[in-house]
């Protein structure tokens, strides 16, 4: 069976946290269309994926909603410490100071994630 019975009723977490994985599925989902879609796109099938399976948390498996939270925070904050950790072999030993956008929005996704885990795994 490609999808079994829903698991909702086991979830005891807040539905704000199951609300905000569905949040971070559509914005992984879009952008991984914006990929595959346009011509000078690329790569997006795995964060299609991703964003699929988070999404179906969200809605039908919300049992799952602290696990899938937990991993991706784990993945912002391997993310940041890739971002902002001093890479050894860089251009003439130097690092830049200089860091895009993403990298600060990283920091503010990692709060949230940690916010929003801790209520996935907080007894209603």
């Amino acid at each position: 069976m490609l999808f079994p019975p829903s698991t909702n009723d086991v979830y005891r977490g807040t539905a704000s946290a199951a609300v905000f994985l569905g949040l971070l599925a559509l914005l992984t989902i879009g952008p991984a269309l914006i990929h595959l879609l346009l011509p000078d796109g690329g790569a997006g099938a795995t964060q299609l994926v991703w964003g699929l399976m988070l999404l179906a948390i969200a809605v039908r498996y919300q049992h799952l909603v602290p696990l899938a939270l937990v991993l991706l925070l784990i993945e912002r904050c391997i993310h940041a410490v890739n971002m902002w950790w001093p890479k050894s072999g860089a251009i003439d030993g130097e690092t830049s100071a200089h860091h895009p956008p993403e990298a600060y929005a990283t920091l503010v996704m990692i709060l949230l994630l940690a916010v929003f885990a801790t209520l996935a795994l907080r007894r209603r």
